[in-house]
């Protein structure tokens, strides 16, 4: 019980988005683009880079699911890997990576499936899927086949951090 709260405390200025962020307009761009004016989706293929303030994911592909209406749509980034980073409140860059990174822009959700790995400055978190929300700044993760079904967190020593401070 103990190391689950040691890691909800380490964790949880992990997760604090830039709040400015979600304010800012989404920019997509890519070497072609498919839209379907009525069913509201879109297909993004090549070197999608989508960007929303410091938010950044870029994929070989993207679809947007915008049938919820304005404000509630759904972006699906498929690459090997496809990613995502952005900016925290305190500075610092949040990296993950995952054959699959989905966006639900009403609830301000990550999810990253497949080979998913989530890391801010020296710590990282490794499974096979990743929950990102950073409104209520939590993750949940999910292992995987490869690792006996196991999640891996990796926190840097104090000592190392010190001497990276240096």
């Amino acid at each position: 019980m103990r190391l689950i709260l040691i890691f909800i405390v380490l964790m949880s200025h992990f997760l604090y988005a830039e709040q400015n962020d979600f304010t800012q307009p989404i920019t997509i761009k890519s070497v072609s683009q498919f839209v379907d004016g009525l069913n509201d989706v879109a297909v993004y293929k090549d070197n999608v880079v989508i960007t929303q303030g410091s938010l950044n994911i870029t994929a070989d592909e993207v679809r947007i699911d915008a049938s919820a209406g304005d404000g509630n749509e759904v972006f699906i980034a498929l690459g090997k890997p496809a990613s995502f980073e952005q900016r925290l409140q305190d500075g610092s860059l949040v990296r993950a990576t995952a054959n699959e990174v989905r966006y639900t822009r009403v609830n301000k959700k990550i999810n990253l499936a497949g080979s998913a790995q989530l890391a801010q400055n020296s710590s990282t978190v490794t499974g096979e899927n990743i929950i990102f929300d950073m409104l209520n700044e939590q993750l949940i993760a999910s292992g995987t086949d490869g690792d006996s079904g196991r999640v891996k967190a990796v926190f840097q020593a104090e000592q190392a951090l010190n001497k990276e401070e240096q």
